[in-house]
Formats: structure tokens, C-alpha cells, sequence
């Protein structure tokens, strides 16, 4: 299974637009907390397996990870679970955050 890419420049501009697009965070709860694309939600790639079914999937996904190759992982991971319909589009933000040049949410410490 193949697994489409979204450049950072897109995702931006879908989130600015409001677009529905659910961003999955794969990295440690601490890099996330450090900052992370606004809206994204931690679910840590050693963890994705058992959190799978409790995450409710939205059309398009996107999975974000430091430099955009375990999201891809994550992606096929997670596209072809069977509990994840058909209609849901999962692609890796290419570059992951090395490529993310826009500001990023940080936890309240």
C-alpha cells in the first residue's frame, strides 16, 4: 500500500481554510508538548497499535512525525487497519517537522 504525501504548505492552508484534517502526532509526549502543528493529536508511534481502535478517524488524516519516513509507517499503519473506513485519506506530512516552517502549539507548562 502506497501512502500519498502532504506537503507542510498544504496542511497549513487546509487548517487555515478550517478543513476537517485530523493531524496525528507520533512523536514522544515531550516533543510534543515542546510544540507541535496546531490542533494535533499525540499518539506515539510505539503506542498507535493499541490506540488505534479507541481514535475516532476522520476523512483525511494526516501523520506527522520529526522527519516525515516513520509516518509513513504510521500511515500504512493505520490506513490499513480494518476498524479505519474506506473513505479515510492517511498521508504523511512530507519532511515531517523538519519541513514545518509555520508556528507550531505549545502545551501550557
Amino acid at each position: 500500500m502506497t501512502v500519498d504525501e502532504i506537503s507542510p504548505e498544504e496542511l497549513k492552508r487546509k487548517l487555515d481554510d478550517g478543513e476537517p484534517v485530523q493531524v496525528i502526532d507520533i512523536r514522544s509526549p515531550a516533543e510534543f508538548a515542546s510544540g507541535h502543528v496546531p490542533g494535533a493529536e499525540n499518539v506515539p508511534m510505539h503506542e498507535l497499535p493499541s490506540r488505534v481502535d479507541d481514535i475516532e478517524w476522520s476523512d483525511e488524516v494526516v501523520v506527522a512525525c520529526p522527519i516525515g519516513q516513520s509516518s509513513v509507517q504510521a500511515a500504512r499503519l493505520i490506513g490499513s487497519y480494518e476498524g479505519v473506513g474506506e473513505e479515510t485519506n492517511v498521508k504523511s506530512m512530507a519532511g515531517g517537522y523538519q519541513a514545518w516552517a509555520y508556528e507550531l502549539e505549545a502545551e501550557d507548562e
